[in-house]
């Protein structure tokens, strides 16, 4: 079973408005790529109104071909790319697992309570996997971890979404547990722990997005799971990524996603929360 250490410091972080959570919020707001190149070309705009201001006409003019440039070419996907590729499926699957481990960032919580009715994101994948690997192991638990990651809970708890989904892909309740506590990877990590314990003889079968895997890898052995991947939800096809048609607010959503990704990676490295900045299958 799990720790009582674990289980109080999963209650602890799952309580309140922790300063960590808050600043990492209010830090993405800034340092998400088009937030930030989009603030600083309209400072830049704004000064070069001003004559004698040359240089900022410069370098609005550099800032505005950066944010052509990204949204042109597939840099988001050049970036996912060694993430979606870090841990692949086993194969073969493994025979017995403990359990399956979905991690929320699928759901619309906001519409779904606003509308009562399913409603998933671009992610959906990470739900839509369970219906077949509920029929590969028919006898395990499912768990659905995530709650808000919202400051103040904004739009409800993707418990809600997650209920609608399993009634309505016709799951069987009594397999299905919910932890809604946690707002981010890490505190998925712990509050899963503390529900299921770590004490199995078997592997708890980890769902989630490709380039989401290996920070999810990493904090979950940390939290004491042991977790075998089960990756979705590629955004890659391993080539070139060019596409024959331009989709620019496309491509730089790939490239918040991906920068998202790597800085979320370096900080939990260095916050401690994952034993090496790239988790892999030997660590």
């Amino acid at each position: 079973m799990v720790s009582s250490g674990l289980s109080l410091k999963g209650r602890i972080v799952a309580e309140g408005i922790h300063m960590d959570f808050v600043l990492s919020k209010l830090l993405w707001i800034v340092a998400r790529p088009t937030n930030f190149l989009l603030a600083a070309l309209a400072v830049s705009c704004l000064l070069a109104l001003r004559a004698e201001r040359r240089w900022s006409a410069r370098m609005a003019a550099c800032l505005a071909l950066l944010l052509v440039a990204l949204g042109l070419v597939p840099a988001g996907l050049w970036l996912q790319r060694p993430l979606e590729e870090r841990f692949a499926r086993p194969d073969p699957p493994p025979a017995e697992v403990a359990g399956i481990v979905v991690l929320g960032g699928a759901q619309l919580q906001a519409i779904t309570t606003a509308r009562g009715r399913l409603a998933l994101n671009q992610h959906g994948e990470r739900m839509i996997e369970t219906i077949p690997l509920a029929e590969r192991y028919p006898d395990v638990p499912i768990v659905f971890s995530g709650g808000s990651g919202y400051v103040g809970g904004y739009g409800g708890n993707e418990q809600r979404v997650n209920e609608l989904f399993v009634a309505m892909v016709g799951l069987d309740p009594a397999r299905v547990r919910y932890e809604s506590r946690s707002r981010n990877t890490w505190e998925n990590a712990l509050e899963t722990a503390a529900l299921v314990g770590t004490g199995a003889d078997r592997p708890w079968l980890l769902v989630t997005s490709a380039a989401h895997m290996p920070r999810s890898m990493g904090v979950f052995r940390k939290a004491g799971l042991d977790v075998v991947p089960w990756p979705v939800d590629d955004q890659t096809t391993g080539g070139p990524e060019f596409e024959p048609a331009i989709e620019m607010s496309a491509r730089l959503d790939q490239f918040d996603e991906a920068v998202k990704e790597w800085i979320g990676l370096v900080a939990y490295r260095l916050m401690g929360r994952t034993d090496a900045l790239l988790p892999g299958t030997q660590g």
